[in-house]
């Protein structure tokens, strides 16, 4: 789907990289770009997960916000976990997946052998996630049209080899698997890959979700099989390839804004900045803003201002 610019090495999408999945157990804390004044629309902190991805988002939420008058500080972490036990109170927006946050909570609030809520259709699986939402004081604003699923990938030579594209010719098969820490038990990760598509998955290296780290283990052969999204566009240029989900193990992971609800209360101009927003991208649109990042090597907050000023969204 994406332009391919430059032909990107390993070692580029290291410099890239905002930190794999499994790195820290605390926030670290990172104001925003700095380049909107703050105003008088009060302080928001921001939270998103620590891949290139959504460092590009969250650099848009920031952005939009901060257009808006908001004094915004923007938190980088690894794991979901962590800004969602600090929402409300702590972290008061974050960029969102569908399919993730149900996912979560589902798991969370009734266990992880918990019937799974999540449904290739979006607007069933918001529905089923509301009310364990609603609990926690949390909402999901209108979610965008693009969307970005976990996938996985193989060497080309290991495709070419054993004649394997999708996830079904590596049935009966036993694969190392490198990917996000809280793949293990995950009906879009380990769990699906074995039950549904009958791979055994001897060990899953807690590398990150498409970090220099995963990349590395496949290539090197210490993992058969790794673990990215939907819109990497860096895995030609590797030597990768991109394994279709034909059994659709995956839900409906369209973006959406999570919010604390008593700071929407507080301010509810904050939301149609970020709904706006969510209805300008769309997968062909994210996947060329996201290859500026990984493979231009342009700054998450540069690619995101270029965008949203193109769009007349600042």
């Amino acid at each position: 789907m994406q332009l391919r610019r430059a032909v990107l090495s390993l070692a580029a999408v290291g410099v890239l990289s905002l930190g794999s999945a499994c790195a820290g157990d605390d926030l670290s804390e990172e104001s925003g770009d700095g380049a909107t004044p703050a105003g008088s629309g009060g302080e928001v902190t921001l939270a998103t997960q620590s891949f290139d991805e959504a460092a590009l988002v969250g650099a848009m939420y920031a952005a939009v916000l901060e257009d808006a008058g908001y004094d915004v500080t923007t938190k980088e972490v690894g794991r979901r976990d962590i800004y969602v036990q600090q929402m409300p109170g702590q972290v008061d927006v974050a960029p969102e997946y569908v399919g993730g946050i149900a996912d979560f909570m589902n798991t969370t609030v009734n266990g992880p052998d918990a019937e799974p809520i999540t449904t290739t259709d979006t607007q069933e699986t918001v529905d089923a996630v509301t009310p364990l939402l609603e609990e926690k004081g949390l909402t999901l604003l209108a979610p965008s049209e693009a969307t970005s699923q976990n996938a996985y990938f193989v060497t080309q030579e290991f495709s070419e080899a054993e004649g394997v594209t999708t996830l079904s010719d590596l049935e009966g098969t036993s694969v190392v698997l490198a990917a996000n820490e809280d793949c293990p038990g995950r009906a879009d990760c380990e769990a699906g890959l074995e039950d549904v598509y009958g791979i055994d998955v001897t060990e899953v290296l807690p590398l990150g979700f498409a970090s220099p780290q995963t990349y590395a283990a496949v290539l090197d052969g210490e993992a058969q099989v790794g673990q990215t999204g939907t819109l990497d566009g860096t895995l030609e240029d590797q030597g990768l390839v991109l394994l279709e989900d034909d059994q659709q193990i995956q839900p409906a992971q369209n973006l959406v804004p999570l919010v604390s609800q008593e700071f929407l209360d507080e301010h509810p101009d904050a939301q149609q900045p970020l709904e706006d927003l969510m209805g300008a991208l769309d997968n062909e649109t994210l996947g060329s803003l996201i290859a500026r990042v990984t493979v231009d090597r342009e700054t998450p907050q540069d690619v995101a201002r270029d965008f949203l000023e193109e769009e007349g969204l600042l």
